[in-house]
């Protein structure tokens, strides 16, 4: 426990900006990365990345269910290779900004990431999560209950469209990996750095695919590589929405927002099974990631261990986290994510 804080697992609701500081002061402490530590995630998770999509490929022969079992795994590898450009693009995983960004930059051709387009976007993303008032960059959009009840019919159903199931984790990674991350959007007029980053990826994308195609041919390539991206696209989207979207969420307008405070409140903390917490690069700690960003993935865990205080704070398990689906609105009564039917809800006359 840290005596520092002088808080107990039943006193674990950090109540203000005073207290985040505090933690921010202590979580610091363990922003420095092990070099070897690092160099081995990365070899291995490529390793075993590499390995499955050519298992996946060799099983194709004995019929397409067999080749497709084994891209589930090398789905999750994928994602934890966007785990580790992650990590680069906050400089947390080297400490050294050229071989965070070499490694980034690489790692996004196998992602279908621009890394410095999307690194900017994240940056903005950090700087700004649970303010009311910049909501859009690097988000998934959520409207106030005021906001919504405003909008148009039209505007209504384009909104739950887009807050539906089957759009954010069906369709949306098919948009976002292999369409709009193509080009610069949101960032077309932000000088040059984000039109190279997209490009020199859409060209490294395009020389691996040929290699690919030419090694295996264009059927084997679509039938192993496509599923694979879709998959770890659907996780990685998954990871971003339950990491912000539920219920005791925190969302606020200036001066009452507050760097520290929105930072452990408006992350979750997504405590998944240990298999799973491995693969996933423990980002589901990501009220600690977002409290102090420098901090290398595979420290996270030991933050929890040296300070459980902070593993009660906005908590949520695997369980609970599918029920964040039907959480759509901001309701600034009742300062907490509400469902379209509690929004729609009359309030009782008193």
């Amino acid at each position: 426990m840290s005596a520092a804080l002088e808080f107990s697992t039943e006193t674990a609701d950090v109540d203000d900006s005073r207290d985040a500081k505090a933690w921010l002061k202590i979580i610091n402490a363990y922003r420095q990365p092990n070099l070897k530590r690092s160099t081995f995630e990365l070899a291995v998770t490529c390793l075993a990345f590499v390995l499955l999509w050519v298992a996946s490929w060799a099983l194709l022969h004995y019929g397409y269910w067999a080749g497709l079992l084994l891209t589930i795994p090398a789905a999750a590898f994928l994602l934890r290779l966007f785990i580790i450009q992650h990590d680069c693009g906050h400089g947390a995983f080297f400490a050294r900004r050229r071989f965070d960004d070499w490694t980034g930059r690489i790692l996004g051709v196998f992602t279908l990431t621009p890394y410095d387009y999307w690194r900017r976007a994240h940056a903005e993303h950090h700087a700004s999560a649970g303010n009311l008032d910049e909501r859009g960059i690097g988000d998934i959009t959520t409207l106030t209950v005021a906001e919504y009840k405003a909008l148009s019919a039209r505007g209504r159903l384009l909104y739950r469209l887009y807050r539906h199931p089957l759009v954010l984790f069906g369709i949306g990674p098919a948009w976002v990996f292999l369409l709009k991350q193509r080009l610069p959007f949101g960032m077309m007029r932000s000088g040059a750095l984000p039109w190279i980053s997209t490009m020199a990826t859409n060209v490294g994308m395009v020389v691996l695919a040929a290699l690919l195609i030419w090694a295996v041919g264009l059927g084997p390539f679509l039938a192993v590589h496509l599923p694979i991206v879709l998959m770890a696209g659907a996780a990685g989207i998954w990871l971003f929405y339950v990491q912000h979207q539920f219920e005791d969420t925190h969302w606020s307008n200036p001066p009452a927002w507050q760097f520290q405070h929105a930072a452990l409140h408006g992350a979750s903390h997504y405590d998944l099974p240990w298999g799973l917490r491995w693969l996933t690069g423990y980002i589901g700690v990501h009220h600690v990631h977002h409290l102090s960003s420098k901090v290398p993935y595979y420290r996270l865990p030991e933050v929890l261990r040296d300070h459980p205080e902070l593993r009660g704070i906005s908590r949520i398990t695997l369980r609970e986290s599918f029920a964040c689906v039907k959480l759509v609105l901001w309701d600034e009564k009742l300062g907490r994510l509400v469902s379209f039917r509690e929004a729609n809800r009359k309030p009782v006359a008193v």
